[in-house]
């Protein structure tokens, strides 16, 4: 012990200031983490959401397997769509159709590239601006966008609740047929959706960049990486190998092998025979052994419902 005295106390050093750093930036984290508004309220007064609907959708996302189910702001699953980004992208598009229809009376994509950019500018200002009043807990939704969260809502009621028509597409999600049955629930798991692609578009009060730092990736609002994002991506993998390389340098140079011990003239295992007790742990081994192979075979089962969730094997 007392000839890595050093190595201890470094060891030691090392963890007091990670952990510190750790819960530093977890409280930073909960400080600053997005608000869920007390009501998300339309300009003609009408309430679409609350802080309570939002949090049971997310218990009723959770009832269908949360992060094992797509994901939520890229935390979670890969066999079905982030959930945010999806939801995010379907409402952008059906606020540019509701307004071309407004405008010019026919689809977004009909339109020629001059009589697009002014929605697109349009579309970028609503979304990005922050309508959150800390004093009352309220956001304020212009109408036309509270209909394309309408429209955006009934479909993921539609996936979500068996419809026919999107049945490839929950092969394709590894969802099953009807996925969360009550339609209460299903109505406020989409406002929780919705929640998640507000706060993926809205810029945070002192600054240009949303509240999840402008992902996902959505180039009809210029959610774009910002300058932080990639300098701190590059300092943290520049840290990380600079760190393995001074590992691997000081194991090379600064470390002394102790001596070879002398090794015996018979094989230590030849020279004792099985007690008792070693000869009953055979029953043990072999228990254990057989319940590893069923975990593994369990985990291959359920493994399989992540890419084919409809059957087992075809």
């Amino acid at each position: 012990m007392r000839e890595y005295k050093k190595l201890w106390w470094t060891l030691f050093a090392v963890l007091a200031i990670t952990f510190a750093i750790l819960g530093y930036f977890g409280k930073e984290v909960y400080r600053v983490a997005p608000p869920i508004a007390e009501q998300f309220i339309s300009q003609d007064g009408h309430t679409y959401t609350s802080k309570e609907a939002i949090l049971d959708g997310q218990t009723a996302w959770q009832s269908v397997g949360g992060m094992q189910l797509g994901s939520i702001w890229g935390h979670g699953a890969y066999q079905a769509p982030d959930w945010t980004a999806d939801w995010l992208h379907r409402e952008l598009t059906q606020w540019l159709d509701l307004a071309a229809q407004d405008t010019h009376g026919v689809s977004f994509d009909e339109l020629s590239e001059e009589l697009q950019q002014p929605l697109l500018w349009a579309l970028k200002k609503e979304y990005r601006t922050n309508t959150y009043d800390p004093t009352s807990g309220t956001v304020t939704l212009s109408i036309r966008r509270l209909a394309a969260i309408e429209k955006t809502a009934a479909y993921y009621d539609a996936l979500f609740g068996g419809d026919p028509q999107l049945k490839q597409t929950r092969e394709h999600y590894a969802m099953k047929e009807i996925t969360l049955p009550n339609a209460e629930r299903r109505k406020k798991l989409t406002e929780f959706f919705f929640w998640t692609a507000w706060a993926a578009a809205t810029e945070r009060p002192d600054g240009s960049a949303t509240y999840t730092n402008n992902w996902p990736h959505e180039p009809l609002i210029d959610n774009k990486p910002t300058a932080e994002n990639v300098m701190w991506s590059i300092v943290s993998v520049v840290l990380l190998i600079a760190g393995i390389g001074a590992l691997v340098w000081a194991w090379s140079f600064l470390h002394k092998d102790d001596e070879a011990p002398t090794p015996p003239k018979q094989d230590p295992i030849t020279s004792f025979s099985l007690t008792p007790s070693q000869k009953a742990l055979g029953k043990y081994l072999f228990l254990v052994v057989a319940l590893f192979t069923f975990q593994v075979l369990l985990g291959g089962f359920t493994a399989h419902y992540t890419v084919e969730g409809q059957s087992f094997y075809g």
